[in-house]
């Protein structure tokens, strides 16, 4: 064989296992921390422990790749969830979550952020008192979604019932979208997050009650998965659970408010008008210690909802609950 061919069979040799090498780098490059979702539909503060987790590279810090995404309403984050492109949803016990259980989507809820009924109930200057509700219109953002639970509890708390009293309830939007129209006078009122709920106070709107104020046990802004995620992956569960509970320790870090008021306002999209004091000392306020969901609070929302739908009375709480992990953090400390 004459040396131009052995040359040619060598250069073949060594471009082949450069070839070799490199995919073997591709392969490994080509498998990292399995990309996940957390989807939310609560376009408020209560989503700051989201944003705060995902800002300050929280996920990353536990060994997860979790990306945070917001959806329009909750009817969209629970087809992502049933299709398998989210992994995570960041929830209240609403008609649209508690609703999917019923319908069979084998979800639970593994975490409890907030366990009792929040937020500012906003109206307009023809609204004094809670009787005065009767014949008006008030604005959710979706029927059967998070701010539609609030206001469905918040009038059974009060004694009022929308057929009886002829109170219409109208699917407006997000939060911003609520705060016009009740300043527009398109609703008499709404129930909203803190950021908002000062917009309508600076224009003259009155807020009529502080939900926490009334200390209502519910399960607010908690975490649900799938029951066969959980079970085939309890250890990214875990993660991310120990990273947002990182989150509420940030938070709750009075040194850190600069960058916790920075991440409220990127994500809320929301103009440096103050400082930001105000808004940081509700947050801090807002997370509950304990991570583990409120079965009480559960129980509250499916007998509200139980009232108008049977099949929610089938439920069993026992059953859209999976705290094990939850409660092993809070073993541990956590």
């Amino acid at each position: 064989m004459s040396s131009r061919h052995l040359f040619i069979l060598a250069t073949r040799l060594v471009l082949s296992l450069a070839i070799i090498h490199s995919l073997g780098f591709a392969v490994t490059a080509a498998t990292p921390t399995r990309k996940l979702s957390l989807v939310f539909a609560d376009f408020s503060e209560r989503a700051g422990l989201l944003f705060v987790a995902q800002d300050q590279h929280f996920f990353e810090e536990q060994g997860v790749d979790v990306d945070v995404v917001q959806v329009r309403n909750g009817p969209v984050a629970i087809a992502a969830i049933a299709s398998g492109e989210a992994q995570f949803y960041s929830v209240s016990a609403t008609g649209a979550s508690l609703g999917a259980m019923a319908g069979g989507l084998d979800i639970v809820f593994v975490a409890g952020f907030i366990n009792r009924l929040d937020g500012y109930f906003a109206v307009s200057t023809k609204v004094r008192a809670p009787e005065d509700l009767k014949g008006k219109t008030l604005g959710v953002q979706s029927i059967g979604g998070g701010i539609w639970m609030f206001t469905q509890i918040l009038l059974d708390h009060w004694g009022l019932n929308t057929e009886r009293d002829k109170i219409q309830i109208r699917a407006i939007g997000d939060d911003s979208v609520l705060a016009q129209a009740v300043m527009t006078g398109v609703v008499d009122g709404a129930v909203l997050g803190y950021t908002y709920s000062r917009v309508i106070s600076q224009k003259g709107g009155r807020i009529l009650v502080e939900l926490p104020t009334l200390n209502i046990k519910y399960q607010g802004t908690g975490l649900v998965a799938s029951r066969r995620f959980l079970e085939s992956s309890p250890d990214v569960v875990e993660k991310t659970l120990r990273a947002l509970i990182r989150a509420n320790r940030f938070i709750q870090d009075k040194s850190n408010q600069a960058a916790v008021i920075r991440s409220l306002r990127k994500w809320l999209r929301l103009a440096p008008t103050d400082n930001g004091e105000d808004l940081y000392n509700r947050i801090r306020l807002l997370y509950d210690r304990s991570i583990v969901p409120t079965k009480e609070g559960i129980q509250s929302a499916l007998q509200l909802l139980a009232k108008s739908d049977a099949k929610f009375a089938k439920l069993r709480v026992d059953d859209l609950v999976d705290d094990r992990i939850a409660r092993k953090l809070e073993k541990e400390g956590l």
